[in-house]
């Protein structure tokens, strides 16, 4: 019985054993493609390999330094599409330009829609189409979403209502698009997945 015993216990130590080699040299094989992005610049994917090396084990040297290198990457990336994002942009509907431009012509309003991204805020304002006087709706602090330290959420914001929203712009950089992702309250975030909210921009200025 004692022999039994031992034998199980070494199975399901060996095969423990076995499991934490394989996650071992799946993280290393991740770290080091993303460090191999990370050279040439392609820090979307690096972000993407390198949150998941911070989590396959995380209490590793590894996962340490991918942690470091998803919070350095977030700030570049947000730099950029920032850089990318300021200005005025005109909203376009819920369908990109393209596909606007190959449906019938909408009904006509007396105002259009606009924000303009700044640096720190994001001003939402209409204006009406015959008198060109603009009417401010709301300025919003400009508040990216950390869900955790070592996610790879680099553009997406949180607005004081406590949606969020996940940004995107084109690679013309003429053409913002914002999707409704989620809901923060009281009993934490509720992602959006099915019938997401989605608005397209394109820029005037």
């Amino acid at each position: 019985m004692k022999k039994l015993l031992l034998l199980i216990v070494l199975l399901i130590v060996s095969k423990t054993i076995a499991q934490n080699d394989s996650k071992t040299a799946f993280q290393k094989s991740r770290y080091e493609l993303a460090v191999s992005y990370y050279k040439k610049a392609d820090f979307k994917k690096a972000l993407d390999l390198f949150h998941l090396a911070s989590k396959i084990k995380p209490d590793t040297e590894i996962a340490k330094e991918s942690i470091q290198k998803v919070d350095t990457l977030k700030t570049v990336l947000r730099e950029a599409i920032l850089t990318q994002a300021l200005g005025t942009w005109k909203m376009n509907g819920d369908k990109p330009v393209w596909a606007s431009n190959q449906n019938e012509k909408s009904v006509e309003k007396d105002t259009e829609e606009f924000i303009a991204i700044m640096p720190t805020e994001i001003l939402f304002y209409e204006k009406n189409k015959k008198t060109q006087e603009k009417k401010i709706i709301k300025t919003e602090p400009l508040v990216y979403y950390n869900q955790q330290e070592s996610d790879a959420l680099f553009s997406d914001v949180i607005l004081s209502d406590g949606t969020i929203w996940n940004c995107s712009i084109n690679e013309k950089s003429d053409e913002l698009r914002v999707i409704n992702v989620g809901k923060t309250s009281d009993n934490g975030v509720e992602k959006i997945e099915n019938n997401n909210i989605e608005r397209f921009y394109v820029k005037v200025k």
